[in-house]
């Protein structure tokens, strides 16, 4: 079995790091390696899953005090003597080497099947405008290898792109030979709320007014990701006009915000009898101007 230095894939040259520093080493290399950064390059995949895994060993204390043990051993920081065993073994490789018998297994050896990973599964999970925006917990149900029903939890992030992926390492097929579990890519897709519509980091919704409000102009108060926003409506203002007010989008990066925009939509109350002979009037000053 090959041996893995999880400290050279996270780019750290020694086990003495904190636990700090492991994470900081965890999240520069994820960020380079991340599949999402590099489509279409395979290998850049296999390595990402390295760094998952050399992270999930090296961040918890008990797991790395037992790597720690291995690593000093394959990495040369402990010291060994050659056993009288180990160079016969030694020698008779060499003299398979000189005889064309390299790597020719013995009657009593078996030859070693590389490990190969399992497969990827990919699955989407609908979020609304306002659980990406403040972040949510979710629970995936899915299938595991036997057909029966599991769940899996995922922490949705606040600010969460749609169409963004999220990687929970180790929840896809299993893999063979040894090989490492592949992973739970979970593709986000943020749906419309009833009315408010997101443009990617821009957030529009519709304004009903009414038609005095429209013709007069008026002050409405809209609430919008649980946030009161005045806004200022000028005098003749028409129907599908935008009303843009800005830094009150979706989340466009830390502390920064894309913009609102709001689009009016006159309409009219029920039409009684002084409704009525009110537009008459208009009607007729109209047709006489």
């Amino acid at each position: 079995m090959v041996f893995k230095d999880y400290y050279k894939i996270l780019g750290l040259d020694s086990n003495k790091v904190t636990e700090d520093e492991i994470k900081t080493a965890y999240r520069e290399q994820a960020k380079k390696y991340h599949p999402d950064m590099n489509v279409g390059n395979t290998d850049y995949e296999e390595v990402f899953k390295d760094i998952n895994e050399a992270y999930r060993i090296l961040s918890v204390d008990r797991t790395k005090r037992k790597y720690d043990f291995q690593w000093k051993r394959y990495s040369g920081k402990e010291s060994k003597t050659t056993t009288k065993d180990e160079k016969k073994s030694l020698k008779d490789n060499l003299i398979g080497i000189f005889l064309g018998e390299e790597n020719t297994p013995t009657k009593k050896e078996k030859v070693r099947v590389a490990p190969k990973y399992g497969e990827d599964i990919t699955t989407r999970i609908d979020v609304s405008i306002e659980e990406a925006y403040f972040g949510v917990n979710k629970k995936l149900q899915l299938k595991n290898i036997d057909g029966k029903d599991t769940s899996v939890d995922i922490r949705i992030p606040d600010g969460v792109q749609s169409g963004e992926k999220i990687r929970l390492v180790g929840y896809g097929k299993p893999g063979k030979n040894g090989g490492k579990n592949g992973d739970l890519v979970v593709v986000i897709n943020i749906k419309d709320s009833r009315n408010l519509h997101i443009e990617r980091n821009n957030l529009a919704t519709m304004l009903p007014l009414k038609v005095w409000e429209a013709a007069l102009g008026t002050t409405k108060t809209i609430e919008i990701l649980n946030e009161k926003i005045s806004i200022i409506i000028p005098e003749k203002t028409n129907s599908n006009q935008n009303i843009i007010i800005k830094g009150k989008g979706y989340k466009a990066g830390e502390d920064k915000r894309g913009d609102l925009r709001v689009i009016t939509q006159i309409v009219f109350d029920k039409m009684d009898d002084k409704t009525k002979k009110l537009y008459m009037e208009l009607k007729n000053n109209d047709t006489k101007g």
